[in-house]
């Protein structure tokens, strides 16, 4: 009777914990990490006798969880990247609607600043036409503005939630270590703490949402856990901590640093592979950063333009004086490193400064110069990797370096930035509306004794070569122009002579649509185009004089609207002296738009693989670890039928051992 009252309770001891354990899966069917767990059932050793070998019931062996560790391994990289593509792609659309299309546009408001020129070409006296224009250019101005601040509050928000993630790291970590330290006393146990094992996994995986990681367990059954490309964070029951700082360059931005000990390494975006906190530095350090120069490039070279044609008008004060600048444009900045030599002060002891010499060759990038032997300085451009070799004094794409207070030393290095602040830190600076030099400093007349169709059709100053404002020791105006036969070596032009007040003459060819006066290449540069319609004859004569009524003078006004489809935004210097044709103001803008816009879609397109990828891996290791309500239905009801058919047998023991008891009485 003893050895069938024991195979009873063996039997239903072992239901019963499968029973639980199967309770336990139900009442976890919903918990986030959780894996199923089952009961591993073994038979006990059977018991010799002389009829042979009877059984002794089941025992339980264990407790065990359905886990695949290269499932699990798969969902936590998908969804660490998968964050990452979402976190930038969410960035991005936010930066997007910073370049607007149509009305609300930068390239609108350019247009609309120009075209309110038109009217100040019909009326230059009109103070009502000249406040509309400077109307205009504030608005202009504002929207650069506006633009460059949001993309500051962009790179705050960017800062802002790196510390936060850091935060959260911080903490997961120290419950990695914590979970760690009490998995490591279980081991003497011979049995393994599924919840544990579980919630360590979860936090694993919360952990891979920020940063990406990878894992190396130990002959203790503790997990290492290291980003970055082996930085540890986790080892044992010890974790190292991440903290926030600002860039070595610029204290806006923010670098990411590990700390262990007493040692601080900071954590570059292209090894942290995946999370929240690499896209995060990504957007901040490139798309960001591109983005302000994008901007600045714009405002730069629109502001310079505009600033520059203005100058070389009258504007209507009395006297007539040269014009003053419109636009306020923000020199270039220079970054030291924080780890350059300083004084006592503080103050750093070498220094860089950069200057704009031609803004129509500045280009949308940020460079960096560093020092690696004496006398050696190396500039590169950040946009695109190139290197070249420079020295004080030397012109790089539109900007000038100078070494002040002296020369940098070996091993420091600066960031310089020529646009980045340009757009937002562009406002009008003229106030005045009679400030807007519509006039030309020089004015044109046919003679009434010409025999040809020749007539005027505009002529206003492209440089600073024919200043009338100051009286010149050898002066160029009056000019006369005086044309003679055809050219015989074209016979569709027409030869012609400049004769300055100075006596000096000059002599060209000329042909129909061709501006006179500014003809380097034919060594003709007096700083004006003389635009005519009509044909010359021979003998004809045109007299170049000063402008002596500038209030109804429109000749510099109509040189503004010639900005409008000049190529002047991004030229570039070729190895061979030549100059590449730039882009014009809309085309320019179009192209900062369309540069955002691939990104955007790029990154919506990564996005949605990474999450279908994320997804697929997930419903992977689910369908292995996770719990599966019917399925647990049907063994409830199995383990609850050997459960009653175990008591069953406990029954019939007591049944038998009752009946033995009467007989024996």
């Amino acid at each position: 009777m003893a050895g069938l009252l024991s195979l009873g309770a063996r039997a239903m001891f072992a239901n019963q914990a499968a029973l639980q354990t199967i309770g336990q899966n139900i009442a976890n069917a919903n918990t986030p990490g959780y894996s199923r767990q089952s009961v591993v059932l073994t038979t006990s050793p059977g018991q010799y006798t002389g009829a042979g070998f009877f059984g002794k019931g089941v025992d339980v062996q264990t407790v065990q969880r359905s886990h695949n560790e290269f499932l699990t391994k798969e969902a936590a990289s998908s969804k660490s990247t998968a964050v990452a593509d979402s976190t930038r792609a969410e960035q991005l659309s936010r930066l997007e609607k910073l370049f607007k299309p149509g009305t609300d546009g930068i390239g609108n408001a350019a247009g609309q600043f120009l075209n309110a020129m038109v009217d100040v070409t019909s009326r230059p006296s009109d103070p009502s036409a000249r406040q509309v224009a400077l109307g205009r250019a504030n608005e202009l101005a504002v929207r650069f503005s506006n633009a460059g601040q949001q993309l500051s509050e962009l790179q705050a928000g960017v800062v802002s939630d790196l510390k936060a993630n850091v935060d959260v790291i911080n903490q997961l970590a120290k419950q990695i270590a914590s979970v760690n330290d009490q998995i490591a006393k279980t081991r003497g146990s011979g049995h393994t703490p599924n919840d544990l094992l579980d919630q360590r996994e979860q936090l694993i995986s919360q952990l891979g949402e920020r940063v990406a990681v990878t894992t190396l367990p130990a002959d203790d059954d503790t997990v290492g856990v290291f980003i970055g490309g082996g930085q540890r964070l986790v080892l044992g029951n010890s974790a190292s901590t991440l903290q926030t700082s600002g860039d070595n360059y610029d204290p806006q931005r923010t670098v990411v640093s590990i700390t262990e000990g007493s040692i601080t390494r900071p954590l570059d975006e292209s090894v942290l592979t995946g999370g929240s906190v690499a896209a995060l530095l990504q957007f901040q350090n490139k798309d960001l950063q591109d983005a302000k120069n994008l901007l600045g490039q714009l405002a730069a070279a629109i502001g310079t333009r505009v600033n520059t044609q203005n100058s070389l008008g009258l504007d209507l004060s009395n006297p007539p004086g040269k014009g003053a600048p419109i636009f306020n444009v923000a020199p270039p900045r220079v970054l030291p490193a924080s780890t350059n030599q300083r004084n006592a002060s503080g103050s750093f002891v070498n220094g860089v400064q950069a200057s704009i010499v031609d803004a129509s060759q500045l280009q949308a990038s940020s460079y960096r110069l560093t020092s690696s032997a004496a006398g050696s300085y190396q500039l590169t451009r950040l946009s695109d990797g190139l290197v070249r070799n420079v020295n004080s004094g030397d012109i790089v794409d539109g900007f000038q370096l100078s070494f002040a207070p002296s020369a940098p030393a070996v091993g420091e290095s600066y960031q310089i930035e020529p646009v980045s602040a340009a757009a937002v830190n562009m406002r009008t600076v003229l106030a005045a509306p009679t400030g807007i030099a519509a006039a030309s400093p020089v004015t044109a007349s046919t003679s009434v004794n010409n025999t040809g169709t020749l007539s005027i059709d505009s002529i206003y100053a492209v440089n600073a070569n024919i200043d009338t404002t100051i009286a010149p020791a050898a002066p160029k105006v009056p000019i006369t122009l005086a044309f003679g036969n055809t050219d015989p070596a074209d016979a569709t032009k027409r030869l012609y002579t400049l004769t300055l007040a100075n006596g000096t003459v000059l002599n060209g060819s000329w042909a129909a649509g061709q501006p006179i006066g500014n003809q380097p290449a034919a060594g003709i540069d007096l700083g004006f185009e003389l635009r005519t319609i009509g044909v010359p004859r021979n003998g004809d004569t045109l007299t170049i004089d000063v402008t002596k009524y500038a209030s109804t003078n429109n000749g510099n006004a109509k040189a503004f609207l010639n900005i409008q489809t000049d190529g002047f935004i991004g030229r570039r210097l070729q190895p061979d002296g030549s100059i590449t044709l730039g882009a014009t103001i809309s085309d320019a803008y179009a192209s900062a738009m369309s540069d955002i816009g691939s990104r955007v879609q790029s990154a919506n397109y990564l996005s949605g693989v990474s999450k279908s990828v994320a997804s697929e891996a997930e419903a992977s290791r689910s369908g292995e670890a996770g719990v599966n309500l019917d399925e647990e239905a049907s063994r409830l009801i199995q383990y609850q039928q050997a459960y009653q058919a175990a008591a069953k047998v406990l029954q019939t023991a007591q049944t038998l051992f009752n009946e033995l008891m009467k007989i024996a009485g």
